[in-house]
């Protein structure tokens, strides 16, 4: 442990105003911008006020809270934006041309930002120190964690609003070169607002598939909300999961889920991000139930398949019917990205007594698009092969294609489908790939 006197002597003198701490970030450097809920803001626009002075400095994020101003057109010449994952704020940049996308399943990252894209400066978000001397990075470290260890710069946002949490949040305050203080609310991710009578079904069937015990990945959204509020009777239940959210403090509060029936980490909510409301970011502030632990542990399919009885739940765009999954493009442009999608996928479903499952509305484009398809769109690439695909849920039921033939997936499938395309659905099958398959 660091002497007291020590480390705030190495505080005092690293810190400084944004302004002061951005000027080390040079032409063609690349700059990691934090991830999620955890992005430094007050480091972002420093930076940005930069822009007449820098030329193509690479800016990397996982998905982008906030305005994303490297994205604009009319910093193309000073910003590139690569993306991990793409969110409204980015997609135009990479649509138009002016930016780049990095497939990477999140539980690769650490590894990816620490050999292939080594870091030259690092935004992070971060507690003020305790009497020790550390801090915590509180909602996020993801992939940032590693980055701290390996960029050539670290330069950290220090602000009261960031809750402080345990895990491999936790670090010394010399592991950071630059400091700059700066007390501004933390980004929430707020809970639906409004939840449709689709969503609703949705998670009507997916409860089903979750028992008693389980060990559940969620996230936020309508249908992760849902879920969760509809497993009221359930008991012992435990949370392994990418995103931590809003919904779980109210399960805990319940009763529902307390982590007593894990495999790994027992009594523990294990996560590498966080988001959700002002009075989450509360809760899980010095909350010993919350552990965040780094991507290449919390994503890691090895680590996942050690859960016995887990669930993994994610989203798509389309499934065609062998059962493949494209999750994260719209034809050729890049609507999102992998996350952790692929790496809980796989682990569920190589857990003991684990599924994972593909859930979406049955139409697209206000009921005029199927999204259980013959043909993936043109361009688009499949998220999710079909050897992974357990079950797939719309509003009309669960497609269960574990162990099925391609024949007996088809059908599956178009019995999820919305009535209105079934019988194309069926027509196109026996038509064009039945023969075939």
């Amino acid at each position: 442990m660091k002497e007291t006197a020590d480390w705030k002597s190495y505080y005092r003198s690293r810190l400084m105003s944004a302004d002061e701490a951005v000027q080390v970030v040079k032409s063609g450097d690349r700059v990691v911008d934090g991830h999620g809920p955890g992005q430094p803001t007050v480091l972002r626009e420093a930076m940005i006020r930069r822009a007449d002075e820098l030329e193509k400095v690479e800016v990397i994020c996982g998905f982008t809270l906030g305005k994303a101003e490297y994205c604009q057109p009319e910093y193309e010449n000073s910003f590139v934006h690569n993306s991990v994952f793409n969110i409204e704020t980015t997609r135009q940049a990479h649509w138009e041309g002016r930016a780049d996308f990095t497939a990477s399943p999140l539980s690769e990252m650490d590894r990816l930002f620490t050999t292939r894209l080594p870091v030259d400066v690092i935004f992070t978000h971060v507690t003020p120190p305790d009497e020790n001397g550390y801090v915590s990075m509180g909602i996020d470290v993801s992939f940032t964690r590693a980055v701290v260890g390996s960029a050539k710069v670290v330069i950290a946002q220090v602000n009261n609003n960031m809750p402080w949490t345990y895990g491999d949040s936790v670090i010394h305050v010399t592991d950071i070169d630059r400091f700059v203080e700066g007390d501004i609310p933390i980004h929430i991710m707020p809970e639906a607002e409004k939840i449709s009578d689709i969503d609703k079904a949705i998670a009507g069937h997916i409860a089903t598939l979750i028992k008693d015990g389980d060990t559940i990945q969620t996230g936020v959204g309508a249908i992760p909300d849902t879920v969760l509020s509809l497993l009221g009777n359930h008991k012992n239940i435990g949370i392994h999961t990418e995103l931590g959210s809003t919904g779980i403090m109210k399960m805990i509060e319940k009763g529902v889920i307390n982590n007593s029936k894990k495999t790994l980490d027992r009594g523990k909510v294990i996560c590498t991000l966080m988001g959700g409301t002002k009075d989450f970011y509360k809760y899980v502030d010095h909350n010993p139930m919350f552990e965040m632990r780094r991507s290449g542990y919390v994503n890691s399919p090895l680590i996942i398949a050690q859960q016995k009885n887990m669930v993994a739940m994610n989203s798509a765009i389309q499934v065609d019917l062998l059962g493949q999954v494209c999750a994260d493009m719209i034809g050729p442009k890049q609507f999102s990205g992998v996350g952790g999608q692929l790496d809980f996928l796989r682990g569920a479903a190589m857990a003991e007594g684990g599924k994972s499952i593909i859930c979406m509305s049955s139409t697209a484009a206000r009921g005029t698009v199927s999204r259980i398809v013959l043909y993936l769109d043109e361009g688009a690439a499949v998220t999710d092969t079909r050897y992974d695909v357990m079950y797939i849920v719309t509003e009309y039921g669960i497609a269960d294609l574990w162990g099925r033939t391609n024949k007996q997936r088809a059908k599956e499938l178009i019995k999820i489908a919305h009535p209105k395309f079934r019988e194309q659905l069926e027509k196109d099958y026996y038509e064009k790939i039945h023969r075939v398959i």
